[in-house]
């Protein structure tokens, strides 16, 4: 649902974009943020400038990186779900506890939480695994079957002669067109 509406709402903005024509229709909307005060700033520099912004925003690279974070953002409800819910309760059955933070070292009347730590150094090693065994080994194996590797180059069958530099077979021991010993 929230991915959804932010998808629409990138939409939107773009159809708003792609329906100036011309640079003067993108640019009445700042004419005045360039003349007050000491911002002074001539027409062509900011015509350059939206035209610049303008084509960064409709580069298709920003479109894939905001694509890209909205799925990373829903995504890491996903595997924080897994890690807490499923996980987490296996290694508590088999540890004892869920996580280390009951792990506390008193220095000098100081706590060092050092249990916290390795609980988030473990679930960052769990989500890393759930990321490469869910997601890269299957997509590699998706990409090796659909894509299947180039097949090796074939060598060159033939040899220049050093005498016509006419091209004759690897195996022969004299050139055919001059008949000098190869």
């Amino acid at each position: 649902m929230v991915v959804e509406r932010t998808i629409k709402s990138i939409r939107d903005r773009l159809a708003t974009l792609s329906r100036y024509n011309t640079l003067d229709q993108l640019e009445a909307p700042f004419r005045g943020i360039y003349s007050r005060g000491n911002l002074q700033a001539e027409p062509s520099e900011v015509k350059k400038m939206l035209k610049g912004f303008r084509d960064f925003v409709l580069r298709g690279n920003v479109m894939d990186l905001a694509v890209a974070v909205i799925i990373g953002a829903a995504f890491t409800s996903i595997v924080t779900a897994l890690t807490t819910n499923i996980i987490n309760p296996l290694l508590g059955a088999v540890i004892g506890k869920p996580n280390f933070d009951y792990l506390v070292a008193h220095l000098h009347g100081g706590e060092i939480k050092y249990g916290t730590f390795l609980t988030a150094v473990v679930n960052f090693l769990l989500i890393a695994a759930v990321v490469y065994f869910f997601l890269v080994l299957p997509t590699q194996y998706l990409l090796k079957r659909f894509n299947p590797p180039a097949p090796a180059p074939v060598p060159d069958p033939t040899k220049p002669c050093p005498q016509c530099l006419s091209d004759i077979p690897v195996a022969a021991t004299r050139c055919k067109f001059c008949t000098q010993p190869v």
